[in-house]
Parts: C-alpha cells; structure tokens; sequence
C-alpha cells in the first residue's frame, strides 16, 4: 500500500489522493492539468457548477458586514432572507427553517425536533423512530441508527440507539418477493403493522429519503406510497420526516422531492446542494403547527449549536436560492432530466450486467449485477463498483459510487451532474460509462464473471 504523505488524516487510505487546483462549471483541474468532469457534483452537493462567483462575493460581504452573531442573541437579514425564500418555495405550512452545518446534523435535530412536539402534546411515552432499510441519513451516531446501511452500522452497532427499520420502496428487489402494482403497496403498510406491534403511543416518527439516495442509487417510490405513509402517520399521530438533503432543492426536478407526490411532511431536512458547495449548510424545515406548539409549550427548543443560523452560510444559501431562480435551473433540471434518462437507458439499460437505470431530474442510478436474469449481485468482496469507478476516474469522469444495495453486496453508479451541465457533456458522461463498463469486465473477466 503506497504511503500517505502530509499530516492530513484523509477519507480515503488505500492511496495518496490527486491534487484539486481548479474548478469552474462542471470541470475539475488537478496539480498535473488533467481534467475531470464532474457529474456528480462530488456526493451531489455541486448545484450550481464550480467556482460561482457570485456565492463568493456573498460570502466575502457578508464576512465584511456581519461574521458571526450567536443565534440564541441575534438574528441576520441573511438568516432572515433565506427562511423567507426557502418558505417561498416549500411545501404548504412548512413555513420555519432552523439552519445548521451538515445533512447528519439536520437529521438529529428533526429526530429531536419530532421528540419535543409529542411532548408539548403530553405524548410523553412517544419515543421511538422509525426508519427504512437500505436508507442513508448521515454518520454521526443518531443519525447512524436511523440510517439503513448495513455495512456502515456494524462496526458502531453497540454504540447506536434503538431504531426499527422496514423494508424500502424497492421495487426490483422486492423484500415481500411481490410485484407493483399488485403488492398493495405491502412496504408502505408494512408502516402501521410495525406501529401497531411497537405499540402506536411509543412511536414519534417515521423517517424516509424522499427519492432514495446514496445507498439505494435513485430509487424513485411508486406514487402512491407516501400518500399512504401520510395515512398512516396521522392515524397514529406518528410525525412523517421527510429527508431531501440529497433529493431537495431542484435535484429531481421539483423544487422539493415531494412535490412529486403530493405529500406534505410534518419535518424535512436539506443539505448538501443548499450551500451551493461552496459552504457547510443543512436546513430543517418544520410545519407552522408544530412550531407553535413548541412556541406556546415550553417556550424553546432544547437543541443548539455553535455554528447554527451563521450569517455567512446563510448569505451563500440565499445566493443558491436566488441564481436557482433568476437562470431556472429547476425547470432546466426537469427538462434535461428527460434527455439524461434517455441517454442512460439507451446505452446501458441492454446490457448484460445491467440490471436497471433509474431516477428522475438529474438523480440517476445504474445498478450492476453479474446474472441479470436472477439479479445476483456482485459479492462485494469483489469490489466491482469501485474498480469501475476507478476506471471512470482515470478517464475524466466523477460519479458517484453506492454498495450495499441486496444485503452488504451489490453495486451502483450515481449521476447527479451540477444542473448547468450541457447535451454534449452528457453524451460524455454515458460514452465513458460504456467504455469503462466494457474495459473494466474485461480487464477482469476472470474475477466478475
């Protein structure tokens, strides 16, 4: 193993990491001029493209005006600014917005948030949260019980609290070994039978990625399966969660996932694409019902941190919110999220060792398998994904890889390029993905196949 040069305690450790000097649009530059197109946005936080100036300059003024204000002493017109524009868009009611640093962060405090509504209501015995396999949160420790990744728990699974799990939406894996639209939708009310055995008055909350993310790669819900959750959360006065921090703010084409189907949660979080990259930002949204509550109970709400509702991330948040606007690039996203899914499909959906290409807007999956016919997953002891991802890499192209998605095994491609991406670049972006495909089966036909 090569050695690790410098003080850095780095993410990865197999191998000394390229050089970034430069990034503008979709292009990424590193210390040797090789060039990388960056389709997705690193882990799908690059909205807007590389190197905006225009955040830049908000950042630099807000610093200039007004760095930092502790936020249980004073409020900004920058914090201000971006709960009104973010309300502008949301969900009908979801109308307050407490900001933070990171997506694992905003997830622990709708957790906490769900919590102290229950007991502003005197549902003091309402204390357990519900989840999804197969779903990613976050990774600090109650972010990471709520999270469905098998292979990021087990090493913390004594440390992590007690959150139960059903299956997800996932249709080509069905856990019931059932087919849509004849299952009745069994993963959504397998919901209120897992309330009903819990006990519905010791369930707060149910938490679900929207449109499913880094573990799943882009699996989009039938679109009735959250009205359904939405039923069955408030016949059990169970708080629906809704976590957009990867799926939010235009990523699927609708300013917020849920547009999609019709759905209102009681909490959502945002992250990632809300501060453009270029700042550390998350967001929880909350109905205006339950705020009040909060409000007229107790008066405060028992979270805080040092870094929240920070003027200067909320100055780059507020600039993501206007340029999404003023250029629309959701409706960009919307549209050229049809072209992208075409182009996918078309030159991956036939092949061999493909087993779907899914997702909507510019959230994209492409599973991998190696028997098509019975959908048997790579073992991940192989390390497919990474092998190709590799391969992709040394030609230019940033995805975004995901494991884990039929047990610990199983393999997937993420494409969520920055929204201001052109045609000709996303014909790039499949070619590559053909060719790397084919060089790195072969390269290794011995070990996959």
């Amino acid at each position: 193993m090569e050695e690790i040069p410098g003080h850095v305690f780095p993410r990865r450790l197999d191998a000394p990491l390229p050089f970034a000097v430069n990034a503008e649009g979709v292009w990424i530059v590193d210390s040797d001029g090789k060039r990388y197109l960056d389709a997705s946005g690193g882990p799908l936080v690059v909205n807007l493209g590389h190197g905006r100036e225009e955040i830049a300059r908000a950042i630099y003024d807000q610093v200039l005006r007004c760095e930092y204000v502790h936020p249980t002493m004073f409020t900004t017109s920058a914090v201000e600014s971006l709960a009104e524009a973010l309300a502008a868009h949301a969900p009908k009611g979801l109308e307050r917005f407490y900001f933070l640093s990171g997506g694992g962060e905003a997830v622990e405090t709708a957790v906490k948030l769900a919590r102290q509504i229950h007991l502003e209501h005197g549902r003091a015995q309402k204390i357990l949260l519900i989840s999804r396999w197969k779903s990613f949160h976050g990774l600090t420790l109650g972010a990471l019980a709520a999270t469905g990744r098998t292979t990021f728990r087990t090493p913390f699974a004594p440390l992590l609290a007690e959150v139960v799990h059903i299956p997800p939406p996932y249709c080509l894996r069905c856990s019931y070994g059932l087919t849509y639209p004849g299952c009745d939708l069994r993963c959504a009310r397998a919901l209120e039978e897992t309330i009903h055995n819990l006990g519905a008055e010791t369930v707060s909350a149910f938490i679900a990625e929207t449109v499913s993310g880094a573990t799943l790669a882009a699996v989009e819900p039938p679109p009735e399966y959250f009205r359904v959750i939405r039923e069955i959360c408030d016949r059990n006065e169970v708080l629906l969660i809704l976590d957009e921090v990867l799926c939010g703010l235009g990523r699927t084409g609708r300013w917020f996932a849920c547009e999609h189907y019709g759905v209102i949660p009681d909490i959502m979080t945002l992250g990632k694409g809300l501060g453009g990259g270029a700042i550390a930002l998350s967001a929880v949204g909350i109905h205006t019902r339950h705020f009040d509550a909060i409000r007229n109970g107790g008066g405060r709400f028992t979270h805080g941190g040092t870094f929240s509702h920070h003027s200067v991330a909320a100055a780059a948040g507020l600039r993501v919110v206007r340029i999404l606007e003023r250029e629309k690039l959701v409706e960009r996203v919307a549209s050229f999220g049809e072209i992208l899914g075409q182009k996918l499909k078309k030159g991956l959906a036939g092949h061999a060792h493909v087993a779907d290409v899914r997702g909507l807007g510019f959230l994209w999956g492409v599973e991998f398998v190696k028997e098509k016919s019975t959908l048997q997953p790579f073992p991940r002891k192989e390390a497919f994904v990474e092998a190709l991802w590799r391969n992709l890499f040394k030609r230019g192209l940033i995805l975004y890889s995901s494991t884990g998605l039929a047990g610990a095994d199983g393999d997937a491609l993420i494409i969520g390029p920055p929204f201001v991406i052109e045609e000709a670049q996303l014909d790039f972006v499949v070619e590559t993905m053909i060719e790397g495909l084919k060089e790195t089966l072969v390269r290794n036909r011995q070990h996959f196949t």
